[in-house]
């Protein structure tokens, strides 16, 4: 059942042109330099402290580590941070 779904997922994307993170849920980063990291596609805020970030995914945890990090905007499946990133990691 899962093969036919992920099947189906795979073919709406190609077949509607939409982009795999909308389709399969995956979290989207970007980041601008090592200074700010935006996360869309997150399910909240599991820790945060200035040394670390830890969010939930749909499959996960994902964590960031660095100095000085903040949290400028956090909205429902987004979040923006800022401070010095040293290192991202996807947590299964």
């Amino acid at each position: 059942m899962r093969r036919i779904k992920r099947k189906f997922r795979k073919m709406t994307a190609e077949l509607l042109d939409m982009p795999h993170d909308v389709v399969y849920d995956l979290p989207r980063l970007t980041m601008i330099g090592d200074r700010q990291l935006y996360i869309e596609n997150h399910r909240g805020v599991v820790h945060f402290s200035s040394e670390r970030l830890r969010l939930a995914l749909s499959k996960g945890q994902l964590e960031v580590t660095g100095s000085s990090l903040v949290i400028r905007t956090i909205w429902t499946e987004e979040v923006f941070i800022e401070g010095q990133i040293t290192n991202i990691q996807l947590i299964p």
